[in-house]
This record gives structure tokens, sequence and C-alpha cells, in this order.
């Protein structure tokens, strides 16, 4: 339970505060992003035991070790063993380090499922220009909306100095990205019965325009992410494609358009978005648990619960440089490819609104303290059982430089299965200069498909 490990248990309490009133913070507590801060937000110093060690700055030079997928490179820590291992026989000496999720893995697949614990390294960094617009950001950016809405922020994390649930959320969505990337993923279902099954093969642009290097507050429209992917397997789904541009603008969360080869049309996609079975890996998750959590937060209110160590998945470049085959076993990933370390993570319950509805009522995420990127989500059903969790696996980019995370696994308790969302292995990743965006139209989309 994380009350066994919870720190700062004062400051927590102070934490449980009413959605909706997010504001900067004044100069003085600012401040603290030059001292004891890191520049994004996060405790600079180690902890007590030394198990997490302070942070220095972070890998911001070029690595050329083991095998890369085009910009990510391969294993970074290649010569390490783990520190120890997490069994389902010895899971009781970790419970204040474990989530429900994790704990659920290790009691469902006992022989299959642990945990190779390696020593932290605590390697986000990011460009200096984002830690300056961060710093800006704590004293000017503010939420409004009932805090669904955001204004004055632009090109760093809006609230590096966190006072409610919401802004920790907002810090994900708003998270350190390179301006514009292109990468090919694939998305692979789990069955119930072991077997692996490809859903699609896609080809995707991602473009952030709060990244942009000339972009300001003054310019920049409030659409904070934009991505067009086409599908090119399996064959019956080959040409299809898809265009989604979020906004920081409630009024405007989400534009969404579908091309689909069998209708030869483009028509806008409105309901691709928060609990829509994701027709991308064949309705094996949904939408809203795309990379962690994808979309518009007005569906729950977010709860600050304080900040804990925990044991998550961490630097996994080996993972994504590994072969499809050997990454996943047959209910998970391969334990032998995975890389866990203990970190500090803030922790944000969600529970849904009232007046609104969505299939899991209530969640739990735990997110990274030094890259805001969520690392576990655990999901709950209406009677309040443990339902769904998801595992992401974050890795390095010295280019940008940055940590970031495109795949997401979300594993179906009840059902046996799980959905490996953007998964890397086998394909190829580059950071790319931003295209005019008008590429990510449906009327792009459109012309593209009729020539």
């Amino acid at each position: 339970m994380i009350k066994h490990n919870m720190l700062w248990a004062a400051m927590a309490a102070g934490l449980l505060v009413a959605q909706g009133a997010g504001a900067a913070v004044t100069a003085e507590e600012a401040a603290k992003l030059k001292s004891t801060l890191t520049p994004l937000g996060a405790e600079k110093a180690g902890n007590k035991d030394g198990s997490i060690p302070a942070w220095d700055g972070g890998i911001t030079k070029p690595l050329t070790a083991g095998k890369s997928v085009g910009d990510i490179p391969g294993e970074i820590f290649a010569n390490e063993k783990p520190v120890y291992q997490v069994t389902a026989k010895n899971m009781a000496e970790y419970d204040s380090l474990l989530s429900e999720g994790t704990k659920a893995l290790l009691q469902k697949y006992p022989d299959s499922f642990r945990l190779d614990v390696y020593p932290t390294h605590r390697t986000a960094a990011a460009p200096q220009r984002v830690y300056d617009n961060t710093a800006l950001n704590a004293t000017r950016c503010n939420t409004k909306d009932g805090g669904y809405s955001l204004e004055n922020c632009i090109g760093g994390i809006p609230f590096p100095i966190p006072k409610e649930g919401v802004e920790v959320m907002w810090n994900f969505l708003l998270r350190v990205e390179a301006p514009s990337i292109e990468y090919r993923f694939k998305n692979i279902v789990g069955n119930a019965d072991g077997s692996h099954t490809l859903a699609t093969r896609n080809e995707i642009s991602f473009q952030y325009p709060p990244f942009y290097e000339d972009a300001t507050v003054e310019k920049w429209s409030g659409e904070y992410s934009m991505f067009r992917f086409n599908t090119l397997e399996p064959p019956f789904k080959a040409g299809e494609s898809l265009v989604i541009r979020d906004s920081i603008d409630q009024k405007n969360a989400r534009a969404a358009w579908q091309y689909l080869v069998g209708q030869r049309r483009v028509r806008r996609a409105p309901t691709v978005s928060y609990d829509t079975p994701d027709f991308v890996s064949s309705g094996a998750n949904y939408f809203d648990e795309v990379q962690g959590f994808f979309g518009q937060l007005d569906r729950f209110e977010w709860k600050l619960v304080g900040k804990q160590e925990m044991l998550i998945p961490y630097n996994n470049n080996g993972f994504v440089g590994a072969k499809l085959e050997e990454a996943l076993s047959k209910h998970h990933l391969n334990p032998d490819k995975v890389r866990w370390e203990k970190h500090r993570v803030w922790v944000v319950e969600a529970t849904v609104a009232p007046g609104k509805r969505h299939a899991v009522p209530k969640r739990r995420y735990y997110l990274d303290e030094d890259t805001w990127l969520i690392a576990l989500m655990d999901g709950y059903d209406a009677e309040g059982k443990l339902w769904r969790t998801t595992q992401v696996t974050p890795f390095v980019v010295p280019k940008i430089p940055t940590t970031l995370m495109k795949t997401a696994t979300v594993f179906n308790l009840q059902a046996g299965t799980m959905s490996v969302i953007q998964a890397l292995n086998d394909e190829d990743f580059k950071v790319v200069t931003p295209k005019p965006e008008k590429y990510f139209t449906g009327d792009a989309v459109a012309a593209d498909a009729a020539r």
C-alpha cells in the first residue's frame, strides 16, 4: 500500500485541494528550480539510503552502444546486472515499492513474471530552452475552465511545482518532446492463451508545436500535439489513415479525421477519444490508454495524492532495441528485457466526474518525477476491483535530449489479455524537421488519397 511508503506525508496533505484553482507559484518558490529542484521540478537530491542518486544533469551526449532504433541508442547500461529480483515468492519484502497492478501480475503469472531491478540512473535531460521556458511557466502558467484548459504556457513543463492533480496530468500531456518525429510501430494483441496477434503496423508523423524553436505564448495556437499515421499492415487495413490534433483549449480539445480505404473518403472521427475501443489495436485497449494517457482530461476529477518511491520501468533502450519476439513473453513483456529501477513518482488519482461516464471510473497514475512520464497506471471497474494495469517503457534519446515513451502495454487482468501499443521493436525512429501544419489535416489526407 502506498501509505506505507508515502514521502512527505505532511506535504501531501496540503496537496489535497480542490481541482480547478490552478495557478502559477511565486517567484520565491520558482527559484527552487535553480537550487533544490531540477530545472523540470524534480527533487535534485538523492534519497536517504542512496538507492536513488542525486540528479547531475542527465544524458545529453550521443551514445553509440548496442543496437539502435534510428535515433534511439541501444542498451545504455549493457554491463550492469540486476541488484535484486522481485518475484511472486518475495514480493512481500518490496510491498511498499509495488503498484497494485504490478502485484497482480506477479500473482497472476508467478512462474514467468518478475522484476529485474537495476541501479537507478537519473538520465532525464532537456534542451536549455525547455529549462528556460519551464522557469517562466512556473510563474505565469494557469489552468482555467475547471482545470481542463491552460493559458500563458509554452515550450516547457507548465507546472514544475504542482499543487493539484490536474496540473500533474497537464505536465504529462505537455511533457518534453522533440518538435517533430517520425517512426513506425506495431500494435500487438496478447491473447488469453498466450498467443500474439498483429493488430496493425503503421507509420506515423508526430509534431509538438509548443516545442518549436521559435514558439512563444503569443504565437502559439494552443495545439500541443498533432499526428498523422498510415496503416501498412495487415493488407485489408493497409492505406487507412488517422489524423488527430489536440489543444489546451477545452472548447477545441480534439479534432480527428479518419480515412477508410473501403469508403474512399475522409470523415470526421469525434469518437476517437476517451473510452472508445481503440480500433488501431483491434479494440484491445481504450483510446485514452495509448501512451499511458492520451486525450482530454474532462471526464475525471484529478486528486494529487502525493509522492513516493516505487519500482518502475526505466532506461529501457535495451527493450526497444530487442527483436519483437525477444521482447514479448506469452502473457507479458519478457522480464529478461525490461529494466526496472527505483524512482520517486507523483501519485494522481482520477475519479469519474459528476455527470460524466467512463468505462474505467477510477484510475491511479504514477508519474516519474524527473520526466513527468506516466510510468504505471492501475484502473478499477465500477465495483472497485482492479481491472487493468499499464506499464510504459521509457527510453533515452540524447539527440533531443530527453526521455521519451511511446510503447505502453495495457493488461486486462480479468480477461488475461494484453495490448502492446506502439511497439518500436524492429522498426525505425527519427527526429526530423517540422512539417507544414497543413500536413496534419483531413484535407491533406484526402488530397493524397486522390492521387
